[in-house]
């Protein structure tokens, strides 16, 4: 208390002064039109200027909400999609499934689900993710992973509130694709080098395939519908002992920055690999 004393004393002509600068200006802003139309134009500038920098900090605080309802609307609307069902054979009509149909009859295919990634590794030959949802929420076993971009992987564990996909970027994961020009199918895989690049194989040398073209899941492809962008053409090597090419194909998925996926269940996979099943058993 004595130091603030001390202060207002040795400076006190300095703030006496400050104090009557400050009351003649509130005078003359009060009294004169001219300077109040002046003070207001340049108060509304300071304040629209602080209340922008104060909305982009909250913006920035609220990037994870922001991301999580988009993950649910994008989800929400992919199921909205006509390609997620498809028109039975009304040829013959016996008994109904229970699976959702529309309401033209169509049935559902694929089911998309939202989910946070909380986990993630791109450093080793056999990389995975971690979601935020499990059983509890709908998940199992061997649905297909797609990011925002595009392919991420496959889910291979599940707990009641977390999964684990195999990573696109794991030497055993194979994923059945095709080049987007012929619709000329083929599987794309990891060499377990670098995060950014796949190798897509089995492409006869007969195939139109050049540079930038895109890459797409194939419609040979039981966990992932087809058409999901998997990436583009960077290279293309004709291997001299086949009739293939061995093809360098950049990722579409970032696996450094994924933060939101999203689940998809093929519900007619399990009737298709019975049926599958059985033709093997047979053979």
């Amino acid at each position: 208390m004595k130091n603030i004393f001390v202060f207002i004393r040795r400076y006190f002509n300095f703030l006496f002064f400050l104090v009557l600068q400050i009351l003649s200006i509130v005078l003359l802003v009060t009294y004169n039109k001219t300077h109040q139309a002046t003070y207001a134009v340049v108060a509304n500038e300071v304040t629209g200027y602080l209340n922008f920098q104060y909305n982009k900090v909250q913006q920035y605080f609220h990037l994870k909400e922001t991301n999580r309802q988009l993950a649910e609307e994008n989800a929400r609307l992919r199921n909205l999609l006509g390609n997620n069902f498809e028109n039975p054979d009304s040829s013959q009509v016996t008994v109904l499934d229970s699976l959702v149909r529309d309401t033209v009859g169509r049935q559902r295919k694929f089911l998309w689900l939202p989910a946070k990634v909380v986990g993630n590794t791109v450093s080793s030959q056999m990389n995975y993710l971690t979601l935020h949802r499990g059983a509890n929420q709908g998940v199992k076993k061997d649905m297909a992973v797609i990011g925002p971009q595009g392919v991420v992987g496959i889910i291979i564990d599940v707990s009641e509130n977390y999964s684990r996909v195999m990573s696109l970027l794991h030497r055993n994961s194979k994923v059945s694709s095709m080049l987007k020009k012929g619709n000329v199918s083929g599987s794309v895989e990891w060499d377990g080098q670098d995060p950014r690049y796949l190798t897509l194989r089995n492409i006869p040398k007969s195939a139109p395939v050049v540079k930038g073209d895109t890459v797409l899941t194939s419609t040979y492809s039981a966990n992932f519908p087809s058409h999901i962008m998997v990436g583009t053409v960077q290279d293309i090597a004709a291997e001299p002992a086949s009739n293939f090419f061995t093809i360098r194909v950049k990722t579409a998925t970032n696996f450094l920055s994924i933060q939101y996926v999203n689940l998809v269940a093929n519900m007619q996979w399990e009737e298709q690999r019975r049926l599958e099943a059985v033709q093997l058993k047979n053979q």
